[in-house]
C-alpha cells in the first residue's frame, strides 16, 4: 500500500493540479449546465483554485528538489488561504445574510444597464448573491465545499513544506 509520504512531490503536485482542474470543471459545469450563477466571491474562489492549479503544475514539470518544493508548497499554501478567508466569509454570509445583498448586481441588470463592453469586466467579477444556496450536497454548500477543499490543500502544502524540513 502506497502513501503520501512515498510519493514524490512530482506526482502529489500534478495530482493537486488534476483535482483542480476537476473542481473547476465541475464550477463551470453548475454554471453552463445546471445555470447557477457565481457570486463574486464564488470568483475569488475560482481565482484561488486557478492560482493553486498553477503552481502545482509549474512544480510538477519542473520536479523540483526539498527547496523547490518547499516554495511551490509554500505559494500554494498562500493560495489556499486566501480562498479559505473567501469561503469562510461567504459562510458567514450564507449563514448571517445580510439584509440587502452587497455582491452586486445580477447579470440581467448588467446587461440591461450597460453597454456590453462595460458589462463584460462586470460579469466576469460575478454576478450572483453571495448568501443565497442555490446548491448543496451532504447538506454543505458551494462555498462550504470550497472552504474543506482549500483547507485540506493548505494542510498538504503544510505538510510538503514540513516533510521537506524534515529531510533537509
Amino acid at each position: 500500500m502506497m502513501n503520501s509520504s512515498t510519493l514524490s512531490p512530482r506526482i502529489l503536485f500534478l495530482g493537486l493540479f488534476a483535482a483542480c482542474v476537476g473542481l473547476l470543471g465541475f464550477g463551470m459545469y453548475l454554471q453552463h449546465v445546471v445555470g447557477l450563477e457565481p457570486c463574486p466571491m464564488c470568483i475569488m474562489q475560482r481565482y484561488a483554485f486557478i492560482a493553486i492549479a498553477l503552481f502545482a503544475l509549474v512544480g510538477g514539470l519542473h520536479n523540483p528538489g526539498r527547496t523547490g518544493t518547499r516554495i511551490y508548497s509554500g505559494l500554494i499554501l498562500v493560495a489556499a488561504l486566501a480562498g479559505a478567508g473567501v469561503a469562510v466569509r461567504q459562510t458567514w454570509i450564507q449563514i448571517y445574510p445580510p439584509e440587502i445583498a452587497e455582491c452586486g448586481p445580477d447579470l440581467e441588470f448588467m446587461l440591461g444597464s450597460f453597454p456590453l463592453a462595460d458589462a463584460l469586466p462586470m460579469i466576469f467579477q460575478g454576478a450572483g448573491d453571495c448568501s443565497k444556496i442555490d446548491w448543496s450536497f451532504l447538506g454543505l454548500s458551494i462555498a462550504n465545499w470550497s472552504l474543506v477543499m482549500l483547507t485540506l490543500i493548505a494542510i498538504g502544502a503544510i505538510t510538503l513544506i514540513v516533510r521537506g524540513k524534515v529531510r533537509g
